[in-house]
């Protein structure tokens, strides 16, 4: 993972295409802890992210946060938000719980629209800043410059990947595994499985409101798209694009789907169509997404390496 945040703005073309790449991954690895180790399809993604942008962006402009301030906000807003979210939508399963959420993300899209004064509406909240890590007046770290900004993304989202593989790798996370695996015989063995999704829901949401705040201080502008249902379908494909249930998979999905929109994008004016084709060769040919492909390759070109030596054993 260091490997390939080191990587990234060296190899593309820009470092803001990078940065692009990591706020979606943040947001893809919060939908994995829902969706890939808890079982929980949710559509209130963008409620998050959106909710991010916009909190951080009008404390930033009204009350003159600073950035760990704005950052701040964000995450106790996503996460208050994600509480409500979570105790409303998992009092029902399955496909009830899935439109409960879809609802949820619609009503926050007319909120937002209905706001203009506060959001903008259509033409987004404007102007948002990037202000610099400063301790009073005096100014620490300039986030000015696109590559400035990559490291700070970069160095947030190293921090979240490691607390996640240590929730994901503690009981926690196993008992997360095994309401996804069969919710009736966890809870038969004595686990409170709602309080279980309500805490997930709430760290998703606090994560995914951070890579919203994130975003707006990149476009130096929230668009009202950020809180539409369309956010969270691109989450969630990129989510299972790169793998549900790898953490690492998200930001293959991240940068898949953002790389090839923005390659795809120059070549043809219809490039969705061609999206769309790509992924669906990625659902049908690599089951697993890409991170379960890469993983398979792995194998066999393991398997075929150890063959030789084996029957060189033998002979």
């Amino acid at each position: 993972m260091l490997a390939v945040m080191v990587l990234l703005p060296l190899v593309l073309p820009s470092a803001t295409l990078a940065t692009e790449i990591l706020i979606f991954a943040m947001a893809a690895l919060a939908c994995n802890l829902l969706l890939g180790f808890t079982g929980l399809l949710s559509f209130g993604q963008a409620i998050f992210f959106g909710a991010g942008a916009y909190i951080s962006a009008l404390a930033m402009i009204h009350l003159d946060a600073g950035l760990i301030g704005a950052l701040l906000i964000a995450v106790v807003a996503g996460c208050v938000l994600a509480l409500g979210v979570g105790m409303l939508c998992i009092r029902r399963k399955g496909i009830y719980f899935v439109m409960l959420t879809l609802a949820l993300t619609q009503m926050a899209y007319f909120l937002a629209y209905t706001l203009s004064d506060w959001t903008g509406g259509d033409n987004g909240l404007l102007d948002v800043p990037r202000p610099p890590l400063a301790v009073g007046e005096t100014t620490l770290i300039s986030f000015a410059s696109p590559l400035a900004f990559y490291a700070l993304v970069a160095t947030l989202f190293a921090l979240i990947y490691v607390v996640a593989r240590r929730i994901t790798d503690s009981p926690f996370g196993s008992t997360l595994l095994a309401i996804r695996e069969n919710e009736q015989r966890a809870s038969a063995l004595g686990y409170d499985t709602r309080l279980f999704k309500i805490m997930v829901f709430v760290l998703s949401g606090g994560i995914t409101a951070l890579a919203g705040a994130l975003y707006g201080m990149l476009l130096n502008f929230v668009p009202l798209s950020n809180i539409e249902l369309l956010m969270s379908e691109q989450i969630l494909i990129m989510t299972i694009i790169g793998g549900t249930g790898s953490l690492f998979g998200s930001l293959l999905g991240a940068g898949a789907i953002v790389l090839l929109g923005d390659l795809l994008s120059s070549i043809w004016p219809r490039w969705m169509l061609l999206l769309g084709v790509a992924l669906i060769a990625v659902v049908i040919f690599m089951r697993g997404g890409l991170w379960g492909g890469l993983s398979s390759l792995l194998e066999r070109r393991r398997g075929n390496h150890a063959e030789p030596h084996k029957e060189a054993s033998h002979d």
